[in-house]
């Protein structure tokens, strides 16, 4: 189906495309393959200081309406930063109509030159928590997110949750902020036959039965409350969490060998984005107890492999999972053990968890959010 109106060319912030693998990267890479699908006719450009690495570029190979931009000099140290800020957009094609910046940041000079702009906030945490980033770090997002807010002639919020952010943080009219969710690779919404499932779990040396959660380990997104709900179960459980290792990870495991759980907890580090999907397909339960998110990817992620979900309350997962997923207080490890125990033993609430989550998901399909993201386009530049 063909979502647009006519044709454009449109250009976007694409670093993180070839630089992050996870995260934002999926995100701008998950955009740019949508509309090109659904919008063919557009011409997208996609703005990077770098190469970056071959093999997330080539998760794009093959989409003709796509093409990498370099500057016209190669760059070293922190000039590509200073080319993202204000370089970048003296080397637009001239018949640019838009620029998406998509990871909360535009670069200046685009008004002079006659280009209309949106930038995508996915999260203010470093604000609504700023314990868990450096005072410089906090100072720079804060200075770059505010002044791309305030430039954008529209701002995308990835949820209600940080749509409330930008307005309460940086003053933000309501009227100039769209809600677009975020959708999934679409290989977690295929079954992963049997033999990939047993390679994986060879691979990983994952037992039979297993909790899985995903994300990085880090304080911010609590997985110790898992183990201590672990903890709290008449018989220990398995628990698989897949995710950078940061300091915290030393906190989560001295929590597992004092209460003799390490044999039970398996960290997974530098997990192939291949080897997802059949990690949440063996799972028995996905967890997420994240204190404050963006969105939540991986509870759209479980539900579209046909994993029930336990997610946190406080920031945006109930968005995300919906509810045909169960929530929990995140620093209630009783409650936690008492969901997990309840979803574990009984089999047609998991039946029904898992129908009403494929149900929910339906709304983050990349027609859904293509149709979405061409309407802010099309208010931005009054089409």
């Amino acid at each position: 189906m063909n979502l647009d109106f006519r044709s454009l060319r449109i250009a976007f912030d694409a670093k993180r495309i070839t630089h992050n693998a996870t995260g934002l990267g999926n995100y701008g890479r998950t955009i740019v393959a949508m509309l090109a699908r659904f919008a063919p006719q557009n011409r997208y450009d996609l703005y990077t200081p770098d190469p970056g690495r071959d093999e997330l570029r080539r998760r794009l190979d093959g989409i003709p309406q796509l093409t990498f931009r370099y500057p016209r000099k190669p760059l070293h140290g922190p000039f590509k930063a200073l080319w993202r800020s204000f370089g970048l957009s003296r080397e637009l094609a001239p018949d640019t109509a838009l620029f998406h910046g998509l990871s909360g940041e535009l670069p200046s000079g685009l008004r002079k030159r006659g280009v209309r702009s949106v930038v995508t906030i996915h999260d203010l945490i470093f604000l609504r928590f700023p314990a868990y980033y450096k005072p410089v770090d906090r100072w720079i997002y804060t200075l770059k997110f505010r002044s791309a807010c305030r430039r954008a002639d529209r701002i995308i919020a990835i949820s209600e949750a940080t749509k409330r952010d930008v307005m309460h943080f940086f003053g933000i009219p309501e009227q100039k902020i769209d809600v677009i969710y975020q959708g999934c690779d679409e290989r977690f919404k295929h079954p992963v036959d049997a033999a990939l499932l047993d390679d994986v779990r060879r691979r990983h040396a994952l037992p039979d039965h297993y909790i899985l959660s995903v994300g990085s380990i880090e304080e911010r997104k609590n997985l110790l409350l898992l183990l201590q709900a672990v903890a709290q179960l008449p018989a220990p459980r398995h628990v698989v969490a897949v995710g950078k290792r940061t300091p915290y990870t030393q906190q989560v495991e001295e929590f597992a060998a004092a209460h003799g759980l390490t044999p039970y907890l398996h960290v997974l580090e530098g997990v192939s984005f291949d080897d997802l999907p059949a990690l949440y397909q063996g799972a028995d339960l996905f967890v997420y107890p994240s204190r404050y998110e963006g969105f939540g990817i991986p509870m759209i992620e479980a539900a579209n492999c046909g994993v029930p979900s336990i997610g946190a309350t406080g920031s945006c997962l109930e968005e995300a999972g919906g509810p045909g997923a169960l929530y929990v207080d995140p620093d209630d490890p009783q409650e936690l053990a008492r969901r997990i125990e309840e979803v574990l033993g009984d089999e047609a609430l998991r039946r029904r968890m898992v129908a009403d989550g494929r149900a929910w998901v339906a709304r983050f399909e990349p027609e859904v959010i293509a149709s979405e993201l061409l309407s802010t386009y099309r208010k931005v530049l009054a089409l």
